[in-house]
């Protein structure tokens, strides 16, 4: 059955699939390995209009990126969010120059890359038989097999069973499209489905697969966070939480300040929490901080919350 399985999937992605994305048009794993790890969390669309060619003009090589300061990559990284990826991107780069390994093992073994993406880049760049596991194709397999529920390990065997190892490109690619296009969260379109006559999804209601996750509410963290200025500069200071760690940001505290003035609130949600914070201006030095320019701010990497109170600014002019 998988022979058939996997012609009608190599003919549905000759005529569907998404070809003209830049990254499907190289085989330097360099170049893969940065779609990779900003597809994760990103939408494709905003990826290719917004970040992918202006981060490979800035580092254009695998030794240009491990030779960067770090926070020329935050800074190039920004508005892509989850930083931990940038920071990752930064230190296998550093790890691996001045080439890519060429195993699944070698790839795994640099921080930030995972089985799938270490798959990924193994199948695209070096053509190795091995299957990918992202979001996508964990959907496909959920309802191809009629699973409601499975642990990694049981969806890495289930990615094993049907995939065809003659034309891995082909069919890691196909997948990720029918599962960006057709196998979708909240609908389908099985009647366009290679997969239509073998899926046990299809055969019944699809969207029963897989069961949903259940919903967590989302928590609130109030803030107040308080803009320093000293001699018409603003104070800063570079994070070294694990949260947006190497980011510059304003002071930020529980309380609000014993003078000062105040500005407009802000909202940030982030993937686990939600930023409500009022936003100030204080005039004075605290010691803590270093101080900025207007014009040198810019070249700094901040957070979204950070970037909304630069507006606050602008916007007050005080």
């Amino acid at each position: 059955m998988n022979e058939d399985l996997h012609t009608s999937l190599l003919q549905w992605y000759e005529s569907h699939g998404r070809h003209t994305l830049p990254w499907r048009n190289t085989a330097d794993p360099y170049r893969i390995w940065i779609s990779e790890i900003m597809l994760q969390q990103t939408q494709v669309k905003t990826v290719l209009e917004r970040f992918y060619f202006p981060f490979l003009e800035r580092f254009p090589t695998l030794p240009s990126l491990a030779s960067a300061p770090l926070d020329d990559v935050l800074k190039q990284w920004e508005g892509l969010g989850y930083y931990t990826r940038a920071k990752n991107l930064h230190k296998a780069a550093q790890l691996a120059a001045p080439f890519m390994p060429k195993s699944v093992d070698g790839l795994l073994a640099l921080p930030g890359i995972g089985k799938s993406t270490a798959h990924a880049i193994a199948a695209f760049a070096y053509a190795i038989p091995v299957p990918i596991l992202d979001a996508n194709v964990k959907r496909i397999l959920y309802r191809f097999y009629g699973r409601r529920e499975a642990d990694e390990k049981t969806l890495w065997n289930l990615a094993e069973k049907l995939f065809d190892p003659v034309h891995p490109y082909e069919f890691n690619q196909a997948m990720m499209d029918i599962g960006a296009t057709l196998c979708l969260p909240k609908s389908t379109r099985c009647e366009e489905c290679p997969f239509q006559n073998a899926c046990k999804g299809a055969a019944g209601d699809p969207l029963h697969y897989p069961a949903p996750k259940k919903s967590k509410s989302v928590p609130v963290r109030e803030r107040h966070i308080v803009v320093y200025r000293h001699n018409g500069n603003y104070g800063l200071k570079q994070r070294t939480g694990r949260f947006l760690h190497g980011l510059w940001g304003f002071h930020e505290q529980t309380a609000a300040p014993e003078q000062g003035t105040a500005l407009d609130s802000i909202v940030q949600v982030y993937s686990h929490f939600r930023l409500e914070a009022e936003v100030w201006l204080c005039e004075g030095y605290h010691e803590e901080l270093t101080y900025f320019g207007r014009e040198e701010i810019d070249a700094l990497a901040l957070s979204g919350a950070d970037h909304k109170v630069l507006k606050q600014l602008s916007a007050s002019r005080p």
